[in-house]
């Protein structure tokens, strides 16, 4: 089938109400209560188990997080995942840049700012086909002079197949006790290891040595040393896995048995891939 034709094919969905969303709750932290009408694009989950999950590295802090229902799920997304690709989902944050985008593709059906409308904190409770729950924690980003702007990010945390999946964002601070316990248990955390931008080396590496999740994917690095610098940081509790491919595919049972950093190499999604 034609790569055109396996995007645009399309589904439009309406829920009858809210209550099945009323009722499904996070097995990691919380409830959602929401209903919404949704698009199905056909291209994503080819080949996926109903219990497994495929993350790609496209681009900085961008994943393709593509669900055993069909989903496809963008991190930080800046506009451009590769071809013309339509995701059901995308989550920005603001803090540069490169982590949003102020015009996002009309066609896509949910997308999530990280940061609020100026009446208060962004607040996400997404819930997709009584199987996916999308939420998000807020923290605070540094602005200009020294100063910070209070919940200007979002830690982005996706809990689909029994997995619970998060995403740092473009993180400043170490998460407070109140923000630890709103992320829970995370079994993959995409972490930026830049080491400035965000947060320097040492607290990263503290904050991923205290959520313990059995699988890091290092996200928004400029180099080989930085990247190394990081490895060498995590190597007395986590196993270092470099197989550098683009992509992988997981699920609760194939998680590693202990902590491992997994080096994705980013490039940007071809429907024929």
């Amino acid at each position: 089938m034609p790569a055109f034709i396996r995007f645009v094919l399309a589904i439009l969905l309406t829920t009858a109400g809210t209550g099945s969303a009323q009722t499904l709750q996070s097995h990691c932290i919380a409830l959602a209560q929401d209903g919404f009408a949704d698009i199905r694009f056909a291209a994503f989950g080819d080949g996926l188990s109903a219990e497994a999950v495929r993350i790609r590295y496209v681009d900085h802090s961008m994943f393709l997080i593509e669900t055993p229902g069909g989903r496809g799920i963008v991190t930080d997304f800046n506009g451009y995942v590769g071809v013309d690709v339509v995701p059901d989902v995308v989550t920005m944050n603001r803090a540069h840049s490169s982590h949003w985008t102020p015009q996002p593709d009309p066609r896509i059906p949910h997308v999530l700012r990280g940061w609020g409308d100026g009446t208060g904190p962004a607040e996400h409770r997404l819930v997709l086909d009584d199987e996916i729950l999308i939420r998000n924690v807020t923290t605070d980003i540094r602005s200009g002079f020294g100063g910070a702007e209070k919940d200007g990010n979002s830690i982005f945390i996706f809990e689909i197949a029994g997995l619970c999946i998060g995403h740092l964002g473009h993180l400043h601070h170490e998460p407070t006790e109140q923000q630890y316990a709103a992320i829970g248990r995370l079994d993959i955390v995409m972490a930026p290891v830049d080491g400035g931008m965000t947060l320097d080396l040492p607290t990263m590496i503290r904050v991923l040595k205290r959520l313990k999740s059995r699988l890091v994917l290092p996200m928004h690095w400029f180099g080989r040393g930085t990247l190394n610098a990081f490895a060498a940081g995590m190597a007395d509790e986590f196993t270092l896995d470099a197989t550098e491919a683009n992509s992988l595919t997981v699920s609760l049972r194939t998680l590693p048995r202990t902590p491992t950093v997994r080096v994705l190499l980013p490039q940007f999604y071809d429907l024929d891939d």
